[in-house]
C-alpha cells in the first residue's frame, strides 16, 4: 500500500511592515506592533519576515517617505517577497503605488480586518454586515485600477488570476451592496420589534464594551454562567449575545456583550456594524472592560471613548478594570486608575475575582426606574 502524501500548502512570502504614523498616541511602540503581528496570525496568516520603522511624515503617494520605500524595494527584491502586510490603513493609490514599487501584493489594516471579521461573523445579520464593509473597501481598488485587474486581486495568502473588467465588476459590487442594505435594513426592522417589546416590559439592559480581548465574554460567561466562545485571540466575539442576569437569584435585567474595538478600526467597519452599535443607545450601563496587564491600558480606554463617540453613545460607564491579579503593586494601580470614575477591579475568571462586580451591579438600578 502506498504511503498517499498530502499536498504542501506553499504559502506566498510575506514580509510584514509595522508603521509607528505620527497620528500614533501608542506610548508602548512595542506593545503595537505585538498587536500588529497579533492580528495577523488571528487571520490565519504565515509570515516570512517583518520590518518596523518610525514615520516623521506620511507621504500623500506611498504612505511611507522615500527613504524608507527604497528600504522596502531592496528588502522585496533580495527577499522574493510577494506579499506585504501594512499595520496602516492605506488609500486606493497609495495600494497601488505601493504594490507597483515593490512588485507585489499590497494589503493594509483595513483589508487584514475585514478578513477576520469575515471568518468570525456567524451569524446572518454579522455576516452581512462584514460582507458589506468588504465591498465598500474592494470598491474603493478597483475603481482606480485599470480595465483589467490581475496585477492586485484576491485576499492575503491566496493566488488567483482575477481578470475581471473594471466597470462590470463595479456594476456587479453596487448591485450587491444595494441588497445588502436591504436585508440589513429588514433585519433591522425585526431588531426594532424585538427592542420595543423589551422597552415596554421595562427591563434594564447593561452592555459591555471595551478593547477587543479585554475579557467581555469572560465576564459575561462568569455573570450568567454561560459558556460564549472567549478565546485569548483578538476580535474572538463579533456576534452580539445577549443573557438574563441573576444577581441573588433577584432578575437584574439583561446583559449584552459586544463587538471589541481597535486603534484605528476601519470606518467602513464602524458603518457597517452601525445597526448592532446602536443598541447600546437604549443601554441603562455600559462596563467598559480594560485589560490591565496591557500596558497600553489609557491608550485603548480612549479608542473605546472615541468609538462612543463617533456612534453618538452617551450612557453612564462604569469602568472594570479587568486581570487585576496580573498586577504586582496594586495600590500605585489603584492610584493611577483614580480620574476613572466610578471603576472596580476584578478578575473576571473566578467567582471570587468578579465580586466587586457583582457587588455593584446588585446595588445597582438604573435612573428613573
Amino acid at each position: 500500500m502506498k504511503n498517499i502524501q498530502k499536498p504542501t500548502i506553499i504559502h506566498p512570502k510575506t514580509l510584514l511592515i509595522g508603521i509607528i504614523a505620527p497620528y500614533n498616541t501608542t506610548k508602548n511602540i512595542e506593545s503595537y506592533y505585538e498587536e500588529f503581528i497579533s492580528l495577523v496570525e488571528s487571520n490565519g496568516i504565515e509570515y516570512d519576515n517583518t520590518y518596523f520603522t518610525r514615520l516623521r511624515e506620511i507621504d500623500s503617494a506611498y504612505f511611507v517617505t522615500k527613504g524608507k520605500l527604497e528600504e522596502l524595494i531592496k528588502i522585496c527584491q533580495e527577499e522574493d517577497i510577494e506579499e506585504v502586510i501594512f499595520s496602516e490603513s492605506l488609500n486606493g493609490q497609495q495600494e497601488r503605488n505601493l504594490s507597483k514599487a515593490l512588485n507585489c501584493k499590497v494589503f493594509d489594516r483595513t483589508q487584514l480586518i475585514l478578513e477576520i471579521f469575515e471568518k468570525g461573523a456567524h451569524s446572518a445579520e454579522g455576516k452581512l454586515q462584514v460582507e458589506l464593509a468588504m465591498l465598500q473597501h474592494k470598491k474603493t481598488r478597483v475603481a482606480g485600477r485599470g480595465i483589467h485587474m490581475s496585477q492586485q486581486s484576491g485576499r492575503i495568502g491566496v493566488r488567483g488570476p482575477g481578470e475581471t473588467a473594471k466597470e462590470k465588476e463595479l456594476q456587479h459590487i453596487d448591485r450587491r451592496i444595494s441588497k445588502l442594505r436591504s436585508e440589513l435594513s429588514d433585519l433591522e426592522k425585526h431588531r426594532q420589534t424585538q427592542r420595543q417589546s423589551r422597552l415596554e416590559s421595562k427591563i434594564p439592559l447593561i452592555c459591555l464594551v471595551g478593547y477587543t480581548n479585554a475579557g467581555k465574554s469572560t465576564i459575561l460567561n462568569t455573570l450568567t454562567k454561560s459558556n460564549v466562545l472567549a478565546e485569548n485571540k483578538l476580535f474572538a466575539t463579533l456576534d452580539t449575545t445577549t443573557r438574563e442576569l441573576y444577581i441573588d437569584h433577584e432578575k437584574k435585567g439583561l446583559i449584552s456583550d459586544t463587538v471589541g474595538f481597535i486603534q484605528q478600526i476601519p470606518h467602513k467597519l464602524i458603518e457597517a456594524f452601525k445597526s448592532t452599535l446602536t443598541e447600546l443607545q437604549y443601554a441603562h450601563l455600559l462596563l467598559l472592560v480594560v485589560d490591565v496587564s496591557d500596558l497600553n491600558w489609557e491608550s485603548e480606554i480612549a479608542v473605546v471613548l472615541e468609538v462612543l463617540k463617533e456612534i453618538e453613545i452617551e450612557k453612564p460607564i462604569l469602568y472594570v478594570f479587568n486581570k487585576i491579579d496580573k498586577i504586582e503593586n496594586k495600590e500605585i494601580f489603584q492610584f493611577s486608575v483614580r480620574n476613572y470614575q466610578p471603576h472596580i477591579l476584578i478578575s473576571a475568571t473566578s467567582k471570587e475575582g468578579i465580586q466587586p462586580l457583582i457587588d455593584f451591579l446588585r446595588n445597582w438600578y438604573p435612573a428613573n426606574y
